[in-house]
């Protein structure tokens, strides 16, 4: 079985995304990656595998009831520093 190694910019056009969005995910350890010196390369059968178990396991994840609650809308906010005594 031949294996066709594909470049960042190749990749991102045959998967319809954006060149950020792969570097990302092979640098998160989502996609697999060979590294040829400086340079990278994708096999492109083993990439849509990848993705397609990442797709399942993240489905998996939203679905399950485990996870912790969000924040609600007051806790994000940064709160107010405290003024310095006039003087």
């Amino acid at each position: 079985m031949k294996t066709s190694w594909v470049t960042v910019e190749q990749l991102a056009a045959a998967l319809q995304l954006s060149v950020v969005s792969i570097r990302r995910a092979y640098r998160n350890g989502e996609i697999p990656v060979e590294r040829i010196l400086r340079m990278v390369r994708f096999d492109l059968a083993k990439v849509k595998q990848a993705m397609q178990r990442n797709g399942q396991d993240r489905t998996r994840r939203v679905t399950t009831k485990t996870a912790a609650p969000l924040a609600t809308a007051g806790n994000r906010r940064r709160r107010a520093q405290p003024k310095a005594p006039a003087r």
